[in-house]
């Protein structure tokens, strides 16, 4: 049957169990008793095998209600542990779980949500070395990741597979949705044929996010998933959902199958994973040129306790100097630099410095360009500056 979009609504992704115990059906009962899920689309689910790309800001709501719904087996990579700076939005962990792994604490979660959902850890980071073995036992994919070398990862292997994946993206008040099967309907890069320049879309650790925004995305991506487990309802296959949490609003774009698309086009170039760093320019010319003129949090140390004249410049953006800073630098936002040049000595040491690297590598770049070249930057940012020197440093 075709969706509104023109495009055939495909049949349910996975068949079956063979059945549901008596403690199922009590746990699932509001489930069953809706027409269109009942006891086949729950016995779905729970047959079903869902691979969770992270266990962060979407992570964690997609995992609680994939296991509240009775997915029966959900995996999850993941390879970092919990921070102080996760919980205001990564729901699954709690303040006791900070400095735990971040798959000890979600696993533990979801099986005190739903004892009948089979967790399964990948400790790792997804690359092009391990995406085929990591995603082959599973039905569908959920991509919760945070950069653009791994979106475009996920969505090749998905591709050569004949996996559908449902993916979202989150910034500030700005939530993006929809589903990707290119057997059914477009893939990402048929929305998204490059990535866009390194530096261009600041991470949610630059940028931030509000904390419910993960929540609303995260369900819908859950919501889309069971929709394509049980083949129920119409899936945002060929569709992009915008949300908008300020305005209170959501737009829909139509997105098309690209027939000179790369990977899901009539005549495909790209056959097998490739290196994505480089493909999203991750590993470019800034990040190799700052690496040769950066300063360590402890040289940096070592410089001011041997009394050599320091000069710091904070590139950073008015609000986020209000929250930390290093003592005796001055505050030059990025996009004041070019206009501002004659406040930053010609001579000297000068060290340019952001949160954690990204911002103060361009500035660098674009001083030495200017002539500027006594200037280099801090490694790692106000954020390793902190972890490894000043502990009185607010963290963000």
């Amino acid at each position: 049957m075709p969706t509104d979009n023109g495009l055939q609504r495909p049949p349910p992704l996975v068949d079956p169990a063979d059945e549901l115990n008596f403690q199922e059906i009590r746990r699932y009962s509001r489930h069953l008793i809706i027409p269109d899920v009942a006891m086949a689309g729950q016995k779905r689910m729970k047959n079903a095998k869902v691979l969770c790309i992270g266990a962060g800001g979407l992570g964690s709501p997609v995992a609680m209600y994939l296991a509240a719904a009775g997915v029966g087996t959900i995996g999850m990579v993941d390879f970092d542990v919990v921070d102080e700076t996760n919980l205001q939005r990564q729901v699954i962990h709690g303040t006791s779980d900070v400095g735990r792994k971040k798959l000890d604490s979600a696993a533990d979660r979801i099986r005190e949500i739903n004892p009948f959902v089979n967790v399964i850890k990948h400790e790792t980071m997804v690359s092009s070395e391990n995406a085929f073995a990591l995603f082959e036992p599973y039905d569908l994919i959920v991509d919760g990741s945070d950069n653009f070398p791994t979106r475009y990862l996920v969505n090749d292997a998905c591709v050569l597979l004949g996996k559908p994946y449902v993916w979202g993206s989150i910034f500030r008040f700005d939530g993006q949705l929809s589903v990707f099967w290119a057997e059914h309907g477009p893939c990402y890069r048929c929305l998204f044929p490059e990535p866009p320049p390194p530096g261009m879309v600041p991470s949610c650790a630059e940028g931030g996010v509000l904390g419910m925004l993960c929540g609303t995305i995260g369900s819908l991506q859950t919501t889309e998933a069971v929709k394509i487990i049980t083949g129920i309802g119409d899936p945002l296959i060929g569709r992009m959902m915008i949300y908008d949490a300020l305005e209170m609003k959501f737009k829909e774009l139509r997105v098309r199958k690209d027939p000179e698309c790369p990977v899901c086009g009539k005549n495909p170039t790209v056959t097998e994973l490739i290196d994505y760093e480089a493909f999203c320019g991750v590993t470019d010319e800034i990040a190799q040129f700052a690496s040769q003129l950066s300063v360590t949090p402890r040289e940096l140390a070592g410089m001011r306790e041997r009394g050599e004249d320091v000069v710091l410049i904070d590139v950073r953006e008015p609000h986020e100097w209000e929250i930390a800073r290093i003592p005796e630098a001055s505050l030059i936002p990025m996009g004041e630099v070019p206009g501002r040049i004659s406040e930053i000595p010609q001579t000297g040491n000068v060290l340019v410095y952001c949160k954690v690297g990204a911002r103060s590598a361009e500035v660098l770049k674009f001083l030495h360009q200017v002539g500027l070249t006594n200037t280099k930057h801090l490694a790692g940012g106000i954020e390793a500056y902190a972890a490894q020197i000043d502990p009185s440093i607010p963290r963000y």
